[in-house]
């Protein structure tokens, strides 16, 4: 019995974890990334792309070159990016490819 207890904790304080994870990375996206790329990832300015539904991969790739320079945004990418860690670029990566791709008008607006 009391393994079934252990066992229910620990599950009980996992879930807790993830769900905080998921609320900073809700939280960063509204107050860093939404202002050029949109909370829902479709950006209003055709300067800045839709992430969307973009692969995963890609968006961390994308992420870690600005983040070392490789890629080159030196107003605004490059500094948001050499903040990030590892994890914050894996989680905000996830939170793009999961959300639905851009069809319709804004696919033909330049996505």
């Amino acid at each position: 019995m009391n393994s079934i207890r252990v066992v229910a904790c620990a599950l009980f304080f996992i879930s807790l974890a993830a769900n905080a994870g998921k609320a900073e990375t809700e939280k960063m996206v509204k107050t860093v990334c939404a202002p050029c790329h949109g909370v829902d990832g479709f950006s209003l300015v055709l300067a800045y792309p839709h992430l969307a539904g973009q692969q995963k991969k890609y968006l961390v790739d994308q992420l870690e070159a600005f983040r070392s320079g490789d890629r080159q945004s030196p107003k605004l990418m490059n500094p948001i990016a050499e903040k990030l860690s590892d994890r914050e670029i894996s989680s905000l990566a996830k939170y793009y490819s999961k959300l639905p791709r851009c069809k319709g008008a804004c696919a033909s607006a330049g996505e």
